[in-house]
């Protein structure tokens, strides 16, 4: 072995992975960008201290929008350059089905009102535009605008029992409605029952236009559409009124309310919000096509649409994009695989649920947390190390000074047992903002100290009357977690309901 190659092997002992890092600007402040009429940022960093370059490192956090501005891009230019009219077709009719689930995540996902009616609203407001077309003879941009407003009246009438009914009997609810819409437009003759459909209405695609171009042209419009939903999603969701109903998570109404939050109000005014922007979708429909038909409110429709979300995964935007993407492959780009193909979309769907937790868009966070629990369990394994380091482990940490703090604290720990004494604990509830003994008052510091992050706290549920114990959740915009149902009369009760609540903490670790 040469010297030269001998150095080159030496220099990559103890090498970190690569990352794309940022030099620090010094003392000028980062400037962020943001999306406009919300809180997020296209790019976001954070800046960590390097031990060994003894400099401040700027990273990024996420490169989830690198990977939207890439996959949009790509849906932008691939189906029109490289694909025949029939692929253009399915990739339009996937950049609306997308528009909808997006939308109709805001509604199961951020309101948490499971609607199974979102095609019904859809189907309601194409049908009103295309009567409106049909017999007042509305033009196509009227369509769009009048739309939303068949969406937003319908909404209202569904969400009257949202009030009442929740979970499984609303969801039965809205299916029940969208049947007998269903069942209407197929007998009502002013809704052309004789011709399968009220078709015939006025279209944005010009006649002069070629067959190529016309289709290129719907392509193009439904590609703002799915813009327009993703917009709309990130609005919502990333604003005020998403950030209102994460505080309230689900079967925690009281909780929200005891913070101030009208947590109904919120989920009302995100559905009606949500059924406007389908009716707008279903206007887009009733000029695309050129008119409406019973399909939209059929049941196959909608199973479609919900294994959609399932199989991408409930609660974000890119599961949504996910699960209609691949569906709508296999319902309409391979349909010369019959109908075995609704069999494969089955299998998938049975296969998501069986074995992922948050769909297919979850599959990195499930990998991680299983990945993190075999880690645990092999070192849990080798020996007991009593809160140390590993040697193991101390390859994976950057800052070495943190293998030292973690053996300081778990010496520290280790001290602080032997104090634990039931005259501790009686000398705590009896000298509440007295001078206490150097003992309790050493115990005291370290609970103190602790981190944010699962920190016990006192909430006052009825000022001067209840107190519950809370945990912080130590993360902004994620609220804190109510410990135990049992309630204190006095601040000082709760008090040291907390410190009783640290000190089992303490002797368990």
């Amino acid at each position: 072995m040469t010297a030269k190659t001998q150095a080159r092997d030496m220099a990559l002992v103890g090498r970190r992975r690569w990352l794309p890092l940022a030099r620090s600007h010094g003392s000028a402040s980062w400037h962020r960008v943001r999306y406009p009429l919300t809180r997020r940022t296209p790019l976001l960093f954070e800046t960590r201290y390097n031990p060994f370059t003894l400099a401040t490192e700027r990273r990024l956090v996420t490169v989830r929008p690198i990977a939207w501005v890439l996959m949009l891009a790509l849906l932008a230019v691939a189906p029109p350059l490289l694909g025949n009219n029939s692929f253009v077709g399915a990739a339009t009719l996937f950049e609306m089905y997308a528009a909808i689930n997006i939308v109709w995540m805001l509604q199961i996902g951020t309101a948490g009102i499971f609607s199974l009616a979102s095609l019904a609203t859809v189907g309601f407001a194409a049908y009103g535009s295309a009567a409106l077309s049909i017999y007042a003879g509305f033009p196509w941009w009227a369509m769009w605008l009048v739309g939303p407003a068949f969406g937003l009246v319908f909404g209202v009438l569904i969400a009257i029992p949202a009030t009442r009914l929740e979970g499984f009997y609303y969801a039965l609810l809205t299916v029940g409605i969208a049947e007998l819409c269903r069942v209407y437009t197929v007998q009502s003759q002013p809704l052309g029952a004789a011709n399968g459909g009220l078709f015939g209405t006025d279209g944005f695609v010009p006649d002069s236009m070629s067959e190529r171009h016309g289709i290129i042209l719907g392509f193009y419009a439904a590609f703002v559409l799915l813009l327009g939903a993703l917009v709309l999603y990130r609005m919502i969701n990333g604003q005020r009124l998403g950030r209102l109903l994460r505080a309230a998570p689900e079967q925690h109404e009281a909780f929200a309310e005891a913070l101030g939050i009208n947590y109904r109000a919120a989920r009302i005014q995100v559905f009606l919000i949500s059924s406007a922007a389908l009716g707008g979708i279903g206007g887009f429909y009733a000029t695309l096509l050129h008119g409406a038909t019973p399909a939209l409110f059929t049941m196959d429709q909608l199973l479609l649409l919900l294994a959609m979300i399932v199989i991408g995964g409930i609660g974000t935007a890119e599961g949504a994009v996910l699960g209609t993407l691949i569906v709508v492959l296999l319902d309409k780009v391979f349909i010369s695989l019959g109908p075995s193909r609704l069999i494969f979309i089955a299998a998938v769907m049975l296969g998501t649920v069986l074995f992922l937790r948050g769909g297919l868009f979850g599959i990195p966070a499930q990998y991680q947390a299983w990945r993190g629990k075999r880690q645990s369990e092999r070192r849990a394994a080798q020996s007991d190390k009593g809160g140390e380091i590993m040697p193991e482990e101390a390859t994976e940490i950057a800052d070495k000074q943190a293998i030292y703090t973690k053996r300081f604290d778990a010496n520290l720990r280790a001290e602080l047992k032997r104090l634990i004494s039931d005259q501790l604990i009686e000398e705590h509830r009896t000298t509440m903002g007295k001078r206490r003994s150097d003992a309790l008052e050493r115990v005291l510091a370290h609970f103190r100290s602790a981190a944010v992050a699962d920190k016990y706290a006192v909430l006052a549920v009825k000022p001067f009357a209840e107190y519950r114990i809370i945990a912080l959740s130590g993360r902004r915009g994620v609220p804190p977690r109510v410990v135990d149902d049992r309630l204190f009369a006095t601040p000082e009760e709760a008090l040291h309901g907390v410190f009783l609540k640290r000190v089992q903490d303490l002797m368990d670790s």
